[in-house]
C-alpha cells in the first residue's frame, strides 16, 4: 500500500475522533480497520456514550471487524487509529492478529490532554502482590480443572 492510502485511512482515524469530541459521545480517539485496501470497520471511543470502560475506538472497531468478517482472527489486517494504543488496545490488537498498526497522536501526547496511562505500563512491571490493586490467587487447584478440561477437548477452537 502506498503512503497517499495510508494517509487516507488515518484521516478516517481522526475524523471520527473530531466528530467524537464535536458530539460530545466519548474521548478523541477513532480507529478504522482495514484489509485489502478496503475499510472493514471504524469506530470512535464509545466509553461515556456506552458506560463501558472498554469501548475504547480500537476495542470498539475490533469488534465490528470481527463481526463483519466472522473471526476472532484479524490476520491480513490493518489498523489506523488517531492515537498510540493504550495496553488494553494494544493487548486486544495482538490478540485479533492484526498484522500493523498507524497511529497519530502518542501516548505521551494523550497524557497532556489527560489520557494518562503510564501509571498501568508502570503497574504491568510490577510482580502482582505489589501493585496498587490488590490481586490474589484463590482456589488454584479447582480452576485448574477448566484448563485440564480444554486439553482434552477434541475439536476446539484454539485461538
Amino acid at each position: 500500500m502506498q503512503d497517499s492510502e495510508h494517509a487516507k485511512f488515518m484521516r478516517m482515524a481522526i475524523e471520527l475522533a473530531e466528530q467524537n469530541v464535536s458530539s460530545l459521545k466519548g474521548g478523541p480517539f477513532g480507529a478504522v480497520v482495514v484489509k485489502d485496501g478496503e475499510v472493514v470497520a471504524r469506530s470512535a471511543n464509545k466509553v461515556t456514550s456506552t458506560n463501558d470502560p472498554t469501548a475504547h475506538a480500537e476495542v470498539s472497531a475490533i469488534r465490528l471487524a470481527c463481526k463483519e468478517l466472522d473471526s476472532f482472527d484479524l490476520s491480513g489486517c490493518v489498523i489506523y487509529t488517531s492515537c498510540e494504543p493504550c495496553p488494553m488496545c494494544l493487548g486486544a490488537i495482538y490478540w485479533s492478529r492484526i498484522q500493523a498498526i498507524y497511529y497519530g497522536n502518542t501516548k505521551q501526547d494523550a497524557a497532556a490532554a489527560g489520557f494518562n496511562d503510564q501509571f498501568i505500563y508502570e503497574e504491568l512491571d510490577k510482580p502482582a502482590a505489589a501493585r496498587s490493586l490488590p490481586a490474589r490467587q484463590l482456589l488454584a487447584d479447582e480452576a485448574a480443572k477448566a484448563f485440564e478440561d480444554w486439553n482434552r477437548t477434541e475439536g476446539r477452537i484454539a485461538y
